[in-house]
């Protein structure tokens, strides 16, 4: 610990996601740290971020950055935290990691502050997650409602934003605009692939299975175990392990969209007990993260267009769900990079600090 205040590391300070964490640090109006040291790897080393008004040098990934480190949050590829989390944590910093590495592990608390903060508590192995961005943005919404009505089953639809690829699909839907957008007026959508083929887009060198400019594709992750994709299978058991209910009836079905950024969700949940439209509406409605976007009449709804940026959830289209008692359906937005990646990543950094 620094001598005024813990010491909080940032490893991928340069990354994606990583310069939206830096973001976020410089628009809080304070920060609880007495020193920021920010980790990348070796060709990034010697750079200079502005953080807080302050340039800081990249420094290379070793064991040795992590000495005098109170909090370490990772920003990094699933194979990188793997090696590098337990590391930091021996050194004794607490890791907070944003890959898949470690969600799944019984000795590593999956946590979203709003819904189990407590739990950054209770860390074997001095490693804490951070849920996948599709889960996390059901989860502020989904807790509250659960605590008051109890939670029993939970049907979804996403609808996710190229970035959450990376970089390479963002990149590859703004090449696949580019040369679609010269079809002229009128022509057969089933030409899109003709125009991707002719500006010399090959669809096997494509991150995702199908074209994504002017469609949309039933699939996100990896092929798993009777057809499912690990996107749908990590909203089944990340949404399990955050709300402590591990008999949830989940299915999720996982869609990639023509998106840059904000992931959406259309949302089935049911509970033990009865809840009003109203009342849901009242209670999401006082949450601090939710902002409520729910006057279809005016038009008025959450799109991923309008939410792009924030740090809040946003939710509407609340209704009771037809022929099915105790159901709720919900449309929730967020944004995939920021609460749905960094800044929950950076909220459960300072609930270590300030909740000790």
């Amino acid at each position: 610990m620094a001598d005024n205040g813990p010491v909080l590391a940032l490893v991928g300070a340069t990354g994606a996601v990583g310069t939206v964490m830096i973001d976020i640090i410089n628009g809080r109006e304070s920060v609880p740290w007495g020193e920021i040291r920010l980790i990348a790897s070796a060709r990034s080393a010697g750079k200079k971020i502005t953080v807080r008004g302050e340039d800081l040098t990249v420094i290379a990934l070793s064991p040795e950055a992590f000495d005098g480190v109170d909090v370490a949050m990772f920003d990094v590829p699933d194979e990188v935290s793997a090696e590098w989390a337990p590391i930091a944590a021996e050194r004794g910093a607490v890791a907070v990691d944003n890959s898949g590495a470690f969600r799944m592990d019984p000795e590593v608390p999956l946590v979203v502050p709003e819904v189990n903060a407590e739990a950054v508590h209770n860390r074997p192995r001095g490693i804490i997650s951070n849920p996948n961005c599709t889960t996390l943005s059901m989860m502020a919404g989904l807790g509250a409602l659960h605590r008051e009505y109890q939670l029993t089953e939970l049907v979804v639809a996403s609808y996710q934003a190229v970035s959450g690829a990376g970089q390479s699909g963002v990149d590859r839907l703004y090449a696949e605009i580019a040369a679609v957008a010269g079809k002229a007026v009128g022509e057969k959508a089933g030409d899109v692939r003709a125009a991707l083929e002719a500006a010399g887009l090959v669809q096997s060198e494509s991150p995702f299975p199908a074209p994504m400019a002017f469609n949309v594709v039933p699939w996100a992750g990896s092929l798993k175990e009777d057809g499912w994709s690990s996107e749908e299978l990590k909203v089944r058991n990340e949404s399990r392990k955050i709300l402590g209910i591990p008999d949830l009836k989940v299915s999720a079905t996982c869609v990639r969209v023509p998106v840059v950024t904000t992931h959406s969700m259309a949302v089935h949940a049911t509970f033990a007990r009865e809840v009003t439209v109203e009342q849901a509406r009242k209670l999401l409605g006082a949450q601090p993260s939710i902002v409520l976007v729910d006057d279809p009449a005016n038009g008025e709804y959450p799109t991923p267009a309008e939410v792009v940026g924030g740090d809040p959830t946003y939710i509407g289209r609340i209704r009771q769900a037809l022929d099915f008692p105790n159901t709720l359906e919900l449309f929730v937005c967020g944004d995939n990079l920021r609460k749905g990646a960094a800044l929950n990543t950076y909220e459960i950094a300072e609930v270590i600090v300030t909740q000790a």
